[in-house]
């Protein structure tokens, strides 16, 4: 950010204020669309007019404060169904809301429900559930109130969806040995007369995305040929016709309307943007869009126009029409800046340097092996502060990458003076299958040798950034990687700050949600029992002795994805080590109550920028690069 202001907790709460647009949703007739959206200061659900831009409030209070699962329309246009759970804790029940906004439960069960699917026929609900310790499908009947159960595997069951007929669902699960796998099943609507699609290769990941209009047809996600591909399935003939595979990672998103089409994700870099398919003549049309992150929402408008949501590193979510004859687009909701502009904001960089994981900085935790060598690349955010100290700030997933979209974290580091480093390391998204699995069997190893040579990279080349002042700072497994980069690398790093972050990884696999403990930890690491010294080693929480600098540790309480536990394991561990506790110590101590795996909700974004920012302040020091907007 850039000039001067004197306040920066304005420029902390007026960030961390800014509304959030969430899931937004096309109805069926295409008069409306749905929204998550927190203009009120909480979230809400909202419905949007496409002719003259109102927003109109639907909920009060019944939603989520935080917002983990979107929601579907019924058919007939007249309510939704969302998800509700309590205080982050994502162990989710279905309920509906009609347009007064009346709610009621429809599916309220143990575990985490995850709706799939709403049937054409108004009465039909397909959705995933834990309920019986592991991720299933199952039907709900809305008029009977019945629930039948669909499938019993041992792995998750997900990715389900409904013919146009409600006669058929299709999924995805994996019953080979190969935890790699991923097939596309296809049943009756009872679960039964179940077969297995031929598609891929044994190892590969396949996935049902849509059925066609006229429920033949079945759209596939597929990553045989390492990049991520669509097939069109025709489910008569049992023949597949194959788009894309042969360049960029591309993700399958729906058919259009009429059938003849569908759009895809298509992955450069750190930008996504939607590409349209020709079904018959395989023609592949991008859409004309600034570069950033952009999706096209399933069902179009009354008027036959697309709407797109579009974001970018500098420019906040915002909703436009897209007319697919003429690449015309028009703003359909402003997006909000409050007090800033679009130019009080900071684009990055785009980085790339060769990595083998293993940087100069000595290891301390674990020696390794060059791994093989790849391009890395990154995107590193220029505060202007001379010399600027460096947030290094690796992504979660870790199946995720850091694209161009907007982070009011990001900008609010830029805004204290920090720049920002984020490094797309081996096993991120974007660059296909092999890149994924490099980081299988070795979390703690290559991937994190990535995040150390960027920072050398950035450090060689850059000479404005101050090597006295680097602190690194994620969250999910950014927290992992947080940990494992202040046990490993101690001699890079001034202060640290771990979110969310896995420390244990025995007690990550005991203590996750059934479905993470097999679709994340097994498939990435195998068992405890088959990898006892791989779990061991790889833990952060073993090495704790190798703490050199600050560490902020902050939880919420009610997280299912990486329990509270792993923070509470770090803290005694350190404890026990010597280390002292308290904010002239070693390491500072946060839960977070009434949260979970993070929060999008606007006060509680308030309280973590404000542990963060208080953090930083006392252990590295911060400068203002402030906002223009706020001294006009």
């Amino acid at each position: 950010m850039s000039t001067e202001t004197t306040d920066t907790d304005d420029v902390l709460r007026e960030l961390a204020s800014l509304p959030s647009l969430l899931a937004p949703t096309v109805g069926p007739d295409g008069e409306q669309i749905a929204v998550y959206y927190d203009v009120t200061g909480r979230n809400e659900l909202h419905l949007l007019d496409p002719e003259t831009g109102d927003l109109e409030q639907l909920s009060d209070g019944e939603v989520p404060r935080a917002v983990r699962a979107g929601f579907e329309w019924h058919p007939d246009g007249d309510r939704l169904f969302f998800h509700r759970d309590e205080a982050g804790d994502e162990q989710h029940d279905i309920h509906q809301i009609d347009l007064d906004g009346e709610t009621e439960p429809v599916v309220e069960m143990d575990g985490q429900c995850r709706l799939q699917a709403v049937g054409d026929d108004g009465e039909t609900l397909l959705f995933a559930s834990s309920a019986g310790d592991q991720l299933n499908l199952y039907r709900h009947d809305v008029p009977t109130g019945e629930t039948t159960k669909l499938t019993d595997y041992e792995r998750a069951a997900s990715g389900g969806l409904l013919s146009p007929d409600c006669e058929q669902i299709a999924f995805t699960t994996n019953e080979t040995d190969d935890y790699d796998n991923q097939d596309v099943y296809v049943a009756d609507r009872d679960g039964e007369d179940v077969r297995v699609l031929d598609i891929g290769d044994t190892g590969a990941e396949t996935a049902p995305v849509d059925f066609g209009p006229d429920g033949e047809r079945l759209l596939v996600s597929d990553n045989t040929t390492d990049v991520g591909r669509s097939g069109v399935y025709d489910l008569e003939t049992d023949e597949v016709t194959w788009f894309g595979g042969d360049g960029f990672d591309e993700s399958p998103d729906r058919f259009l309307a009429d059938g003849e089409r569908f759009v895809a994700d298509r992955s450069r870099d750190s930008v996504q943007v939607p590409v349209v398919y020709d079904v018959e003549t395989g023609e592949a049309t991008e859409l004309e869009l600034d570069p950033g992150v952009s999706g096209l929402l399933g069902e179009p408008l009354a008027d036959g126009r697309q709407v797109v949501y579009h974001t970018a590193a500098s420019t906040r979510a915002t909703l436009l029409t897209y007319d697919l004859d003429d690449d015309e687009t028009t703003e359909l909701l402003q997006a909000e800046y409050g007090p800033f502009s679009p130019s009080d904001f900071v684009e990055p960089e785009t980085i790339r340097f060769d990595s083998d994981g293993v940087p100069e900085t000595p290891a301390r935790a674990v020696e390794h092996e060059p791994a093989e060598e790849y391009e890395i690349q990154g995107l590193l955010f220029d505060s202007g502060v001379r010399p600027s100290p460096l947030i290094v700030n690796p992504h979660g997933g870790p199946r995720a990458r850091d694209l161009r979209r907007f982070s009011y974290r990001t900008q609010f580091l830029l805004s204290r003076g920090f720049s920002v480093l984020q490094v797309n390391y081996r096993g991120s998204t974007g660059r296909g299958r092999e890149f994924v699995r490099s980081l299988y069997d070795d979390w703690g190893g290559a991937e994190q040798g990535d995040v150390a040579i960027g920072v050398e990279h950035v450090l060689s080349e850059y000479d404005w950034i101050d090597d006295d002042r680097i602190v690194v700072y994620g969250g999910s497994y950014g927290g992992f990687s947080t940990n494992w980069q202040v046990v490993q690398y101690p001699d890079l790093y001034d202060a640290a700050v771990t979110s969310v972050g896995l420390s244990d990884l025995v007690d990550m696999y005991e203590n996750t949600m059934p479905h993470f403990r097999t679709e994340l930890m097994v498939k990435n690491l195998g068992t405890p029992d088959e990898n006892p010294t791989l779990y061991e080693e790889r833990s952060p929480v073993e090495h704790v002795e190798n703490l050199d600098c600050p560490l902020l540790i902050v939880h919420g309480v009610n997280d299912p994805r990486v329990p509270v536990s792993q923070a509470r394991i770090l803290r005694d561990a350190l404890e026990e080590s010597g280390f002292e506790a308290g904010s002239d110590g070693d390491f500072e101590y946060e839960e977070l109550g009434e949260e979970g795996h993070g929060s999008s909700d606007i006060d509680q974004k308030i309280r973590s920028l404000e542990l963060l920012d208080d953090f930083l302040d006392r252990r590295i020091g911060t400068e203002e690069a402030p906002v223009a907007s706020l001294d006009d």
